[in-house]
């Protein structure tokens, strides 16, 4: 038994990958035995081979040719040693464990850090990796549940990885106490999402108008997998960084007028350039308590009043609208748009929500924080 743990434990040093390629063995394609110290999942044959080596000082650890890693020899002994050992497609099926989780979350905030700081990273080698260290979870499952902590990120107030869109059908007890864990102690992630949501925002120059326009994001159920749910949810962070970024003037003055130029050349193209040049910043030159920002216009010449919102984060940012805004797309429902900018320093795109900002977001009863869930 000590020759398998000390195998399993260099299994977990070395990774999967080296630790195959030390020893000579592929990937298991049938069984899978659990570290009860790690929780991690290793290769059986591979653990098998080289625990016999341990067990026999001076001895080769067996090659994988050298014996069969089958349920009548492999399976069997290592079973009856007292450890747990499944077929490798029952894995993918299974909840994360708690060390599967400490493991993919602590990957996610170090790619997050990077892209807050502005520091290059490849996506495909982090999860590749991961993937040395996760036996039987396939490269598929690892991106799902990034895409499930983007949407724990966005709970608690931070911005999430471009390109991990956010699902919220996960282990929601499980991934929101790791994820806060970790969020809790990286001072470092705290000074870099700070430093993002309120740096200074420049105008874009010359941008291609015809390449703006996205479509809103669809909703999504919360708690799909109907797993039990916690009696109260509460952030373990300082700052509201979502909200933080909401306040950031020059962001949201940008954005403005971003819209306001898109605004120009829609009426252009569409042929009614008397009515373009009628189009108005109003929260410039009327004050920000209209309701919306900009006056522009139907190609038929009836109003169009929009609303704009601007994040430097991924379509699925939530955002925040006041009590005066919500009320004025109700009242002026058929003219109503709110234009919600995303990816505004990389790459500015805008989706529109028409009507009441209800009909297409949940708010949040007391901040009015609307989100796509």
């Amino acid at each position: 038994m000590a020759a398998v743990h000390a195998a399993l434990k260099e299994f977990y040093l070395l990774g999967q990958d080296r630790f195959l390629e030390k020893y000579g063995f592929g990937r298991a394609s049938n069984y899978l035995i659990r570290d009860p110290e790690s929780g991690l999942w290793a290769d059986s044959k591979a653990i098998a081979g080289v625990a016999l080596g341990f067990q026999f000082q001076g001895e080769q650890p067996l090659r994988a040719s050298d014996f069969s890693g089958g349920v009548q020899t492999v399976v069997r002994k290592l079973t009856s040693l007292g450890f747990e050992v499944i077929p490798s497609e029952e894995i993918a099926g299974k909840n994360w464990k708690r060390s599967e989780v400490e493991l993919i979350v602590s990957d996610y905030v170090a790619m997050l850090m990077c892209e807050l700081g502005g520091q290059h990273y490849n996506k495909a080698a982090h999860r590749r990796v991961l993937l040395s260290s996760l036996p039987g979870r396939s490269s598929g499952s690892v991106e799902f549940k990034h895409c499930n902590i983007s949407a724990v990120m966005i709970e608690l107030g931070f911005p999430y990885i471009t390109g991990y869109q956010p699902r919220f059908n996960f282990q929601r007890n499980l991934l929101v106490d790791v994820v806060s864990e970790h969020v809790e102690k990286q001072v470092q992630l705290d000074h870099l999402a700070l430093a993002a949501v309120e740096r200074p925002a420049a105008g874009i120059k010359r941008p291609d108008f015809n390449n703006v326009l996205a479509s809103p994001p669809t909703t999504q159920e919360r708690n799909a997998l109907k797993e039990p749910q916690p009696n109260y949810f509460r952030a373990p962070i300082q700052r509201d960084y979502l909200a933080r970024e909401e306040r950031n003037r020059s962001l949201g003055l940008a954005g403005e007028i971003f819209a306001l130029d898109f605004e120009r050349w829609r009426l252009c193209n569409a042929g009614v350039n008397q009515l373009a040049e009628r189009v108005a910043h109003v929260s410039v030159t009327q004050g920000d308590g209209l309701g919306y920002d900009i006056h522009s216009f139907e190609p038929d010449g009836s109003d169009r009043f929009i609303e704009v919102k601007t994040t430097s984060f991924g379509e699925r940012t939530p955002f925040f609208v006041s009590t005066n805004e919500v009320q004025f797309a109700r009242a002026n429902e058929a003219a109503f748009r709110l234009y919600r900018l995303f990816d505004f320093r990389q790459s500015p795109r805008l989706f529109e929500l028409a009507g009441p900002i209800e009909r297409h977001c949940r708010l949040d009863a007391t901040t009015y924080r609307a989100s796509f869930v």
